[in-house]
C-alpha cells in the first residue's frame, strides 16, 4: 500500500508541474516582447527628437533672414540720400550695406544679400539667402516703398 500512495502522489507531483514547466518560457519570451515594444517607442522618441531639432534650426535661419532684412531697410531710411549706392549685390561702395552684407554671411550658413533699389519708384527689394547644413538652400525676399517725404 505503501508503494501505491507513492506511486500516486508521484504521479500528482507530475501532474501538478507539467503545466509550470511549459509557461517557464512564457515569461521570457513576453518580457523580449515587452523590451522590443519599448525600444521601438524609444527609436520613435529619438526619430522625433531629430525632426524638432532641425525644424527648430530651419525656424531660426528663417527669423534671422527677415531680421537681417528688415534691419537693411531700417539703415536705408537713415541713409535716404545715399539710397540709390545700396542697389546691386555688392553694395561694397557703401559702407553700411557692405557691413550688412558682411553680417549677414556670419549670422546665416554660407549667407548673401542683395538689394535692388527703383531709383525713380523708392522701390526696394531685399533678398537674403543661405544654404542649410544640409544643403537646402532657401531664400527670404521682402519689399517696401522707401521715399523722401515731400513738403
Amino acid at each position: 500500500m505503501k508503494k501505491q500512495v507513492l506511486r500516486c502522489s508521484q504521479r500528482a507531483v507530475r501532474t501538478a508541474m507539467s503545466p509550470a514547466r511549459r509557461t517557464r518560457g512564457i515569461a521570457l519570451i513576453e518580457v523580449l516582447i515587452a523590451l522590443l515594444i519599448f525600444m521601438l517607442g524609444v527609436l520613435g522618441l529619438v526619430g522625433l527628437q531629430a525632426m524638432m531639432t532641425q525644424a527648430q534650426t530651419d525656424s531660426k535661419a528663417r527669423a534671422d533672414a527677415a531680421y537681417l532684412a528688415t534691419e537693411l531697410i531700417g539703415r536705408m531710411w537713415g541713409d535716404l540720400t545715399n539710397m540709390a549706392s545700396y542697389n546691386g549685390a555688392g553694395c561694397a561702395s557703401q559702407t553700411r550695406c557692405k557691413e550688412w552684407q558682411d553680417k549677414v554671411s556670419q549670422t546665416l550658413p554660407r549667407g548673401t544679400g542683395a538689394v535692388t533699389v527703383a531709383s525713380g519708384t523708392g522701390d526696394v527689394q531685399v533678398t537674403v539667402g543661405w544654404t542649410m547644413p544640409n544643403g537646402d538652400s532657401r531664400q527670404y525676399v521682402t519689399s517696401t516703398t522707401i521715399s523722401k517725404s515731400v513738403n
